[in-house]
């Protein structure tokens, strides 16, 4: 399950990323806080934009960051990229701590932001393969995501306890110094021990090569639109979680981010069961839809603070069984030239609906309440899912069988694996 880690660089990255993950997870949480407490009067639509203004460069600047990511020397650029985002904290942080933050100057640096983090992703994701190579790449991708919400875990609990001791303006100032742990693992990493990519050439058309990549690639295609319908109108977590906390349960900062946290237990166990698999298989990405769909249908029904949080763990498991199972495959499905290009279209597809879902989910949550907001999450995970199988049926020659009165589905090009 942590083979990756018996290497040194990716060992030296895990332990700055996880700093630095857990210091992201506490300004989310404090900067959600803020808008929904102290800047307007709970507001979801509020929250809802500065998703949108922060996921939004996703889509934006989708050429730019994926040709970035394929044509520079990803250690350096992810080293440009974090000291900008170290910066960008701090900003925000003086700016909260002094007592001169307004709406508007939160949404300015959600968009500066968005559009650091959509040159950082892509880099970051491909820079994987070459801290392990390929043969432990999905292994090191649900590892990733394992730390990834680790801190989702400790982060926001952290966060909801400093809120009410020193405010929202020092988680800022905090997730600021965070940044310093991910630059030295960078400057620490021995460049002589990293799995060289192949470099893609600078040719006429580079854009709009992996866009023509993708479109003739019927499975690319399929998990593409299963993570825009889930990205676009189910991962917007930040308006689930705190509107029902406010107006559903009426429960202070710090329960809030318990129960963010109690959802990142269940992304943690998704990734670690994704790590123990030696590779990705297409079954999960349709289990991970469903389950994510039926685990908001629970959710809108929970009565009580503490079952709304079990709903949530199912939640983060299955999200995170169907957003590494895409990562991996993806990755190992691409060429190695067009791997920067095509996974900035994954990020770009999934984090780049946010403008669209995150202001409805938003609108949706102060007009007629959260719990139907939590429908709009279900109907995305039960849609995917549907995509899902329409691919397998007319791509993979999905069949169903019965023996010994179990029933048994059949995938043509699974390497003979029978999915129960």
């Amino acid at each position: 399950m942590f083979r990756s880690l018996a290497g040194f660089n990716y060992r030296v990255w895990a332990g700055g990323a996880l700093v630095s993950n857990i210091g992201t997870w506490m300004q989310r949480t404090a900067q959600d806080w803020l808008v929904l407490t102290q800047l307007t009067h709970r507001n979801a639509t509020a929250v809802g934009i500065v998703m949108a203004l922060q996921f939004g460069p996703q889509l934006l600047l989708l050429p730019l960051s994926g040709f970035a990511a394929d044509h520079f020397d990803r250690r350096r650029l992810l080293m440009v990229t974090q000291a900008t985002l170290g910066l960008l904290a701090l900003g925000l942080g003086i700016l909260t701590v002094t007592g001169l933050v307004r709406l508007w100057h939160v949404y300015v640096f959600a968009f500066l932001l968005g559009c650091v983090t959509a040159i950082d992703l892509p880099a970051r994701q491909t820079f994987v393969s070459e801290l392990v190579g390929d043969t432990d790449l999905p292994n090191a991708v649900a590892l990733n995501s394992t730390s990834f919400n680790a801190a989702r875990m400790i982060g926001p609990a952290i966060a909801g306890l400093l809120i009410a001791v020193v405010g929202s303006g020092w988680i800022f100032v905090i997730n600021a110094a965070t940044y310093i742990a991910v630059l030295a693992s960078l400057g620490i990493i021995r460049t002589a021990g990293l799995h060289a990519n192949i470099r893609a050439a600078r040719t006429p058309g580079s854009f709009t090569e992996g866009f023509r990549y993708v479109w003739k690639r019927h499975d690319l295609r399929a998990i593409l639109l299963m993570l825009f319908l889930i990205g676009t109108f189910g991962l917007n977590f930040p308006i689930f979680i705190s509107t029902m906390s406010v107006t559903v349960f009426h429960v202070g900062a710090g329960r809030y981010g318990l129960l963010t946290s109690m959802m990142a237990v269940g992304s943690v166990i998704g990734a670690l069961l994704a790590a123990k698999r030696a590779q990705p298989h297409v079954a999960f990405l349709f289990v991970g839809a469903a389950v994510f769909g039926l685990g908001f249908v629970l959710a809108a029904c929970m009565p009580s603070y503490w079952l709304f949080g079990l709903a949530l763990l199912i939640i983060g498991i299955s999200a995170q069984t169907l957003t590494t199972t895409a990562s991996s495959t993806v990755q190992l499905a691409t060429e190695p030239a067009m791997r920067g290009r095509v996974m900035a279209i994954l990020l770009a597809v999934a984090l780049g609906g946010t403008p669209i879902g995150a202001p409805i989910v938003g609108w949706v949550a102060d007009r007629f309440g959260p719990r139907w907001a939590l429908a709009i999450g279900a109907a995305s995970g039960l849609g995917a899912a549907m995509v899902c199988i329409r691919y397998l049926v007319r791509y993979r020659g999905l069949g169903l069988s019965i023996d010994k009165g179990r029933p048994r589905f059949s995938i043509d090009g699974a390497g003979g694996q029978t999915a129960r």
